[in-house]
């Protein structure tokens, strides 16, 4: 079962601990956008990626190569112009002049409008999964406003990863489960997400669909949950990356959810992206500054 405070409030839910299944099959095939790595040697000295330990994670060869994304490069052979929007943005330019390397879990940490989500619903959907939620084999849309970023990604992947994955964004929640009710499941009952609470039916749907190995995208997830709710998703994500077989990159203003255990942090913003200390984080320190004097702010408003 869960362990420590994330198990507590977990059970506080009422939700089940999510089941380790067996491991997908591994690509079969390397769709455009995507290039296969195998025994360590890389695609070549163009792919120069940002290659930083931002929590102090380290992982062996043989656990790093498990995961399905081993690192973000710009695709050679679709740049995107410097001088359009999003590549504008600070944090994007980063990535597509330097790459990313990623490790088991991933958190980016950034005020509203720095590029956060822009860059995990780019890594989404040139991962193959729907924009507005859900697997690779979800249809779900409603009104397209992505950018276009994903277009000019290239996902460095390992051989003989799992192409599982599932993105969630709290702000589709409603018109994913819509389509979901829409599309029932063929191999059990539905979870009734629409008789739930907000934060209930998100958590339920993590455990429902997180399960085995995979890619596991979250942006902003903590719109949805209470301070118990964010113990329980962090207690999943905790196993999740712990089980070596798969990978977790989200986007927050949590404080709670960016103390993911081995996670690197990277805090987003006009610099671009920069590695970063839990406990040094702005978001921490103006959380703790606020709960330990409000009036210091409340009288400024």
């Amino acid at each position: 079962m869960l362990g420590g405070a994330g198990g507590t409030a977990f059970a506080a839910q009422g939700l089940k601990r999510p089941i380790t299944t067996a491991r997908s099959p591994g690509i079969e095939a390397v769709p455009r956008g995507e290039i296969l790595e195998r025994d360590g040697v890389g695609p070549g000295p163009a792919c120069t990626s940002l290659n930083v330990l931002a929590r102090g994670w380290h992982t062996g060869r043989m656990a790093f190569e498990r995961l399905p994304i081993r690192r973000l490069t710009e695709h050679p052979s679709n740049t995107l112009d410097r001088r359009t929007w999003p590549a504008t943005l600070a944090p994007v330019a980063t990535i597509l002049d330097r790459g990313l390397d990623l490790g088991p879990a991933t958190v980016l940490v950034g005020e509203n409008g720095s590029g956060k989500s822009t860059i995990i619903e780019a890594i989404a959907l040139a991962y193959g999964l729907s924009p507005e939620g859900g697997s690779t084999g979800a249809q779900h849309r409603t009104r397209s406003t992505e950018s276009v970023l994903a277009d000019h990604l290239q996902l460095v992947r390992n051989a003989s990863t799992t192409r599982r994955g599932y993105f969630l964004r709290a702000e589709t929640m409603h018109g994913f489960f819509t389509y979901l009710e829409s599309n029932p499941s063929t191999s059990g009952p539905d979870v009734p997400f629409h008789e739930m609470s907000h934060g209930e039916s998100f958590l339920e749907l993590v455990v429902d669909r997180f399960r085995g190995s995979g890619l596991w995208v979250l942006d902003e997830p903590e719109s949805a949950l209470s301070f118990s709710g964010c113990l329980a998703l962090l207690g999943v994500l905790k196993e999740l990356v712990a089980s070596g077989k798969s990978q977790v990159i989200l986007s927050m203003h949590s404080p709670l959810l960016a103390a993911l255990p081995n996670a690197q942090i990277f805090e987003v913003g006009s610099w671009g992206l920069r590695p970063q200390q839990w406990e040094n984080l702005d978001l921490v320190t103006s959380w703790q500054a606020f709960l330990t004097s409000p009036e210091r702010y409340l009288r400024h408003l």
